[in-house]
């Protein structure tokens, strides 16, 4: 058997030949930042492609959430899940907020809506949700209670690239969605990202925001950051976005023949598509229950290794488990048994455009032969 990497996951890439034309052009114009062309073309081409009425291009996936903080004014704490990347935490941490963590659906991986109220209290002032895996948020339910209470609510995007529910795009929920377009996602700028909102005044106060709160040549109008995206990465987004539906169709065939295998395999649990959702299969996470499958999660794991592949334990540990975070009242185990679990049991196998019916094999070959 062919033993050659298989990595967790590839970038998508436009063709070199492509790329070098628009290169060619940013190399004569010589405007290589601060809302070029290509800049200005992508955050059209976006918002168009997504869905959505303004969207705020940024030079990674990070700095969006940080700013939108910045741009709701939201103190004190916020209620977010445990089962996430770090950047969700971090993003209040910078800004002196607190977040606190509660436990999520087994099903989604989601923020449990029916486990948000018990966690407000009067320094409350925001929910920050993610969409994880790309499985859509109960967003009707988590805003009734943000309207009840009064609350702001901020949607880490992150994965939800292009994902719709009922043609709707989940961007629209909320009063912001952030997204990133780190090389690892569906769609990818390199490095990238972006802030969804809802109106052209917000969208200015944004984007004053990325560029140190410049409003004009000489006025600065708030204490802004530098997280402007530049021209080469525009350009590269521009060129992406013209296969990205081409990448997930792919994304969705490899999907399919996962699952066809692995409903065999018992004590291997995977998430399965929603009616009504257009999903972009962003990832393909298993979750292994040993006393099932005859193997735990990280002996599975690292057999994988073992025979080149990486999958990775997407979220291992919480973050509620990290220096910064454990000593929160919120943060304890006996709060989070949900996402505990997930934690323990989760293993993302590969999952790209570029992923061929040979690799699958061998993938699914290691999960379904325990010797």
């Amino acid at each position: 058997m062919n033993e050659s990497q298989i990595t967790v996951t590839s970038p998508l890439m436009p063709s070199l030949e492509e790329f070098n034309i628009y290169l060619q052009d940013i190399w004569q114009r010589k405007w290589i930042t601060n809302n070029g062309c290509y800049h200005d073309q992508l955050e059209k081409a976006l918002a168009e492609y997504l869905k959505v009425p303004y969207i705020s291009l940024f030079t990674n996936g990070t700095l969006p959430l940080i700013t939108a903080l910045q741009a709701l004014r939201i103190t004190g704490e916020v209620i977010t899940t445990p089962y996430s990347f770090v950047a969700t935490s971090h993003s209040l941490w910078w800004n002196g907020i607190q977040p606190v963590f509660v436990d999520v659906n087994p099903v989604t991986c989601n923020l449990d809506p029916g486990k948000i109220e018990a966690a407000i209290t009067p320094k409350t002032t925001a929910i920050m949700p993610v969409h994880v895996y790309g499985m859509p948020c109960d967003s009707e339910a988590i805003q009734a209670i943000a309207n009840k209470y009064n609350l702001k609510v901020i949607y880490d995007a992150a994965h939800a690239f292009g994902v719709e529910v009922d043609s709707k795009s989940v961007l629209e929920a909320g009063d912001m969605s952030i997204l990133s377009f780190h090389a690892t996602k569906v769609y990818n700028t390199i490095e990238g990202g972006a802030i969804v909102v809802r109106d052209e005044k917000t969208k200015k106060q944004i984007d004053h925001l990325k560029n140190f709160g410049f409003a004009g040549e000489t006025e600065v109008v708030a204490p802004g950051i530098n997280g402007k995206m530049d021209e080469i990465r525009a350009a590269y987004g521009l060129l992406n976005l013209k296969q990205v539906d081409a990448a997930i169709s792919n994304r969705r065939h490899i999907a399919d023949m996962y699952r066809k295998a692995l409903c065999k395999v018992e004590g291997i649990a995977f998430m399965k598509d929603v009616e009504r959702v257009r999903h972009n299969y962003s990832y393909f996470p298993i979750f292994v229950d040993a006393e099932k499958y005859g193997m735990t999660r990280d002996e599975l794991y690292f057999k994988m290794k073992k025979h080149h592949i990486l999958g990775r334990r997407y979220f291992y540990p919480l973050i509620s488990s990290f220096p910064t975070y454990r000593s929160l009242q919120s943060a304890r185990k006996e709060n989070l048994p949900v996402a505990t679990k997930l934690a323990e049991q989760v293993i993302c196998l590969p999952m790209y455009s570029g992923l061929s019916g040979e690799d699958i094999e061998r993938i699914l070959w290691v999960i379904e032969n325990k010797d």
